[in-house]
């Protein structure tokens, strides 16, 4: 069974940018609940519940039980929009969870043992081409993230999506192939080294050239 992170949120009776403006007045951030063919449900967010979730990260994939009085809907929280100049939460859109219907959703990934990767070890870097994975899931399955363990990778070794820990449950959004997650790359070499060792060798050059044309 899925876990569901419960957050309190109080009813507002109508929708409409004055009543949106009046919630904000009163210190709330109004917020919706679509979704599972029923008719949206207008709430009111504490600042505080909506800052702490999105400062977690991977809030996109976690589950809510949002509460209001003696009921309850399950959600995911799709998106959030900001004020342009003070940057506070102004909205949040939940989508509502059915059990048995599959949902579209971006699971992050989340990479163990970087300190004992040999490769990372040898100077390598980790290339992240996905920071997360966009899957189909029943609504009671999402996980709240994947997992990759680079206790054995080397330079040049590729993790792909077979290699992601979490995924039982769920059907990738990209079909046909085996795709990249992450690679661990060979040693970057800085433009400043790149520079030193061309005019090492230029000069290296340079006196070979001039003790050939003392040469008689």
């Amino acid at each position: 069974m899925a876990n569901f992170e419960v957050i309190e949120a109080s009813l507002r009776s109508r929708a409409g940018k004055g009543v949106a403006r009046a919630t904000r007045r009163e210190g709330k951030v109004p917020a919706v609940v679509y979704g599972a063919r029923q008719e949206p449900s207008l709430i009111a967010l504490d600042p505080r519940i909506v800052w702490k979730e999105l400062k977690r990260g991977g809030w996109r994939s976690r589950l809510y039980e949002i509460k209001t009085g003696d009921e309850s809907v399950r959600a995911l929280m799709r998106d959030v929009q900001f004020h342009p100049v003070t940057d506070q939460p102004e909205h949040v859109d939940f989508q509502r969870l059915i059990a048995g219907e599959p949902v579209r959703v971006g699971v992050v990934v989340h990479f163990l043992n970087e300190v004992t990767c040999p490769g990372l070890k040898k100077g390598g870097v980790l290339n992240v081409v996905r920071h997360k994975v966009e899957v189909i899931v029943d609504a009671e399955h999402v996980p709240e993230k994947f997992e990759i363990d680079l206790g054995q990778c080397d330079i040049n070794d590729t993790v792909r999506w077979h290699d992601l820990k979490g995924t039982e449950n769920c059907k990738p959004v990209i079909m046909g192939r085996d795709f990249v997650v992450a690679t661990i790359a060979p040693p970057l070499v800085s433009a400043e080294q790149l520079a030193a060792e061309a005019a090492a060798a230029a000069a290296a050059a340079a006196a070979k050239s001039g003790k050939g044309g003392k040469k008689k």
